[in-house]
């Protein structure tokens, strides 16, 4: 026997589960499921930016995530070479919210209690092996020991950045070309304030040190290189990334008193994505639809945004089909200007060669004399104005 659902969600992680508790709080019914029975620490985005934290507040997540796993970090200090500025968040941007940080596994567990809370049936160790598309999709799930099917007027997949999905629909996936590869680690000991990140790019060796604290003395650190050098990975590597760190310019006095609270891995930072990301009854959602380069922190934002729009078209036009094709269109417009941002970031700070350092020849000492030169989009979100002329300011070409 098939059984027959309204939507079924593949990954139960933030994507996924804000769309399991969305739709099934507007009494769809609703599958989720999720491989994991208990989610384990990796590497893995652990941030919203600001403009991310208004997704949150406006899919209905925000009081739930504050009240149990996440963590106000409402300054930044930014470190650029010479430059440094100061920032509060809660000022300077268009939401006037605060940077949340939550340990991944614990945002996890309470998503999906959200979705679960809100009437989803969850699926905890169930495995999907196929998803057929068409007019009702048909997913194929493996849990118990047995294998069964379900059909859905829409299986929405969210099953991340090696998504199986987006072959099993038929999806083309675009990427760009390797430059940066970016390492990350738990830590204790690290002497900076709960209430402010600290962001330190080194254009003169191609390479930045991120440090976001999750609160009680704990920081998610990073750090961001080219992806030529040696890969970082493993207990070993700790005194490395210190270093590297602290070469990038980030204070070493930060990590004197460091130690390991968690694996430290590195990954590819290259965007993948695929345009458009719904056909015939499959809407891929968060890094499944477009996995963003890690340096710019983007990613644990665009799936929140990703499902506070699909639903919204969703819970507005009874032809899902339509409103799915709605949700891509728009899906390509904001994740483009995420995508344009990020790659200028990277070409003026972090690019090397004669090409690259004439840029930043051009670009730097007006940057360092206007600061509001610096594209603003990965804080405050694509909705910002966004043209022709905001590049041509911040490559210092006026």
């Amino acid at each position: 026997m098939t059984s027959e659902y309204d939507i079924v969600t593949v990954g139960g992680g933030l994507g996924g589960s804000a769309v399991a508790k969305v739709m099934a709080s507007s009494g769809a019914s609703v599958l989720l499921v999720e491989r994991e029975t208990q989610f384990k620490d990796r590497i893995r985005g652990e941030a919203l930016v600001p403009w991310g934290v208004d997704e949150a507040r406006r899919i209905g997540v925000y009081d739930a995530l504050r009240a149990s796993c996440a963590h106000d970090v409402p300054k930044l200090l930014n470190i650029v070479g010479p430059l440094k500025l100061e920032r509060d968040f809660t000022a300077t941007t268009p939401q006037r919210l605060a940077m949340l940080t939550f340990y991944h596994p614990g945002m996890q567990e309470v998503m999906i209690s959200e979705a679960q809370s809100a009437g989803a049936e969850v699926a905890r160790g169930g495995r999907v092996r196929d998803v057929q598309p068409g007019e009702r999709p048909r997913v194929t799930i493996e849990r118990d020991g047995r294998v069964e099917e379900c059909t859905a007027r829409l299986v929405v997949c969210s099953d991340g950045r090696s998504s199986a999905s987006r072959a099993w629909g038929g999806f083309q996936v675009k990427r760009d070309r390797a430059r940066m590869v970016i390492c990350g680690v738990q830590l204790d000991g690290i002497a900076i304030p709960d209430d402010t990140n600290v962001f330190v790019i080194g254009p003169h060796v191609g390479q930045f040190a991120l440090l976001l604290p999750q609160g009680r003395g704990r920081v998610r650190a990073y750090l961001c290189y080219q992806h030529d050098a040696a890969h970082l990975s493993g207990e070993s590597a700790l005194s490395c990334f210190v270093e590297e760190c602290v070469t990038t310019g980030a204070p070493a006095g930060f990590y004197a008193e460091a130690t390991l609270a968690g694996p430290l891995a590195s990954f590819d930072g290259a965007d993948n994505w695929v345009d458009h990301p719904y056909r015939e009854g499959i809407a891929l959602i968060g890094d499944a639809a477009a996995t963003s380069d890690p340096t710019w922190g983007q990613g644990m934002s665009l799936a929140l945004r990703d499902a506070r729009v699909l639903t919204d078209f969703l819970q507005t036009d009874d032809d899902w089909g339509a409103a799915a094709h709605a949700y891509a269109a728009e899906h390509d417009r904001y994740y483009g200007v995420i995508h344009s941002v990020e790659d200028w970031l990277t070409q003026v700070f972090f690019e090397r060669g004669p090409h690259a350092d004439d840029i930043r020849k051009r670009a730097l000492p007006k940057l360092t004399m206007d600061p509001s030169r610096l594209p603003d989009h990965i804080i405050s979100g694509p909705n910002i104005e966004f043209d022709a002329s905001i590049r041509v300011r911040f490559f210092g070409d006026d």
